[in-house]
Formats: C-alpha cells, sequence, structure tokens
C-alpha cells in the first residue's frame, strides 16, 4: 500500500508541476533550435495556395512566431508561422502596450520602392534636373 501511495504521488507531482517535464523557455531563445527556412516555409504555404511565392522568412517580432513575406497575384504581404510549424496566420499583430500595428510598419518597409533604381533614362525632366527633390511620375499613355 505504501509502494502504490509513493507511486501516485510520483505520478501526481509530476503531472502537477509543467517544469518537471516541459522544455522551459526562461531566457532562452527557442528560435535556436526551431528554424524555418525559406523553401520550408514555401512547402507549408503551398499546402494552401500554390500561388503563394515566399519572399522571405525572418523572426518576427513575437518570440514564437516567424514572419514570412509572401507575395500572391503580385501583392506582397506578411503571414505568421509557430515555432512547431502547426498553425498559420494572416492578419495585423498588435502590439497592444505600444499600440503599434506591427503588420502594418513591416508592410510599408517591404513595400518601399528605393527610386533609385528606376531608370530614368527615358524619362520626360521638367524644371531643375538638379534639384534637391525630385518627383516621378508614371503614366501610360494608351
Amino acid at each position: 500500500m505504501h509502494t502504490i501511495f509513493l507511486f501516485l504521488s510520483f505520478v501526481l507531482s509530476f503531472c502537477l508541476v509543467p517544469d518537471l517535464h516541459a522544455f522551459a523557455t526562461k531566457g532562452q531563445d527557442c528560435a535556436k533550435c526551431h528554424t524555418l527556412k525559406k523553401d520550408e516555409a514555401s512547402v507549408l504555404v503551398k499546402k494552401l495556395d500554390q500561388n503563394i511565392k515566399v519572399l522571405d522568412v525572418q523572426k518576427s517580432s513575437v518570440k514564437y512566431l516567424w514572419e514570412v513575406t509572401i507575395e500572391s497575384n503580385g501583392k506582397k504581404g506578411i503571414i505568421y508561422i509557430d515555432l512547431p510549424k502547426k498553425h498559420l496566420f494572416s492578419g495585423s499583430l498588435i502590439d497592444m502596450q505600444g499600440k503599434k500595428n506591427l503588420t502594418e510598419q513591416r508592410l510599408s518597409e517591404i513595400k518601399t520602392v528605393d527610386v533609385s533604381q528606376i531608370p530614368l533614362k527615358d524619362a520626360l525632366i521638367i524644371g531643375d534636373k538638379n534639384a534637391k527633390h525630385k518627383v516621378i511620375v508614371f503614366d501610360d499613355p494608351e
């Protein structure tokens, strides 16, 4: 009887104290053990939609999420995949304390165009071509 009591006590203490059997994340960087490469993210995303192209994968500002930059139908977007690669979500990630839409901030960074890369060889220049500020206007005459 005493042995059964000790065994049950051990089993109950093991079940009730999560740090005994769970991976403790205290101060540890989970992304050191968990990785998500671009090609692996592509395989995961293509299970949902064949038309999505993965452009980049990086750690999210949220500890347990990967930020995946995608392109679908010519539009860039961001989705998030959890570390175990079992859940994906699409939507805005909001920093409640700072009241900032983190997804929107990243999208504005991703969608920024480097105007120095725009070819101006055939451009029609109006005004001083050495002006400090320039405005580039695109027009389709047809």
